[in-house]
């Protein structure tokens, strides 16, 4: 897969051992399809991996905002708010519609 979009977040409380980490990856594979890779769980531990098929650009796009979304409703949930440590140029203007910060050193990836 050509990584054209990625984003990463994690949501620390210590005093409340709560350690997550998020990442998706969306970009097209050889055959054209739009592709993304979410993978999320524990920090320091293997996680999950998921990845799902598009026919389109819209519908990946709807996807990630409505896994943002998701992402941005987390201090409601499990008490902490995600913060975004990577992400590229493009995903600031998604981040920032849903409400999710960006950290000082947020690594920007071109």
């Amino acid at each position: 897969m050509m990584a054209e979009m990625l984003i990463e977040l994690r949501a620390c409380d210590p005093a409340a051992n709560r350690f997550r980490a998020w990442r998706l990856e969306v970009g097209q594979d050889l055959f054209g399809a739009w592709t993304a890779e979410v993978r999320f769980g524990r920090i320091g531990r293997p996680g999950r991996a998921l990845r799902c098929a598009f026919a389109s650009e819209r519908e990946v796009h709807a996807f990630v905002r409505s896994r943002l979304r998701r992402r941005a409703s987390a201090p409601a949930r499990i008490g902490v708010a995600y913060r975004c440590i990577a992400a590229d140029a493009a995903s600031g203007m998604l981040l920032a519609g849903v409400g999710i910060g960006m950290e000082r050193r947020t690594l920007v990836v071109t």
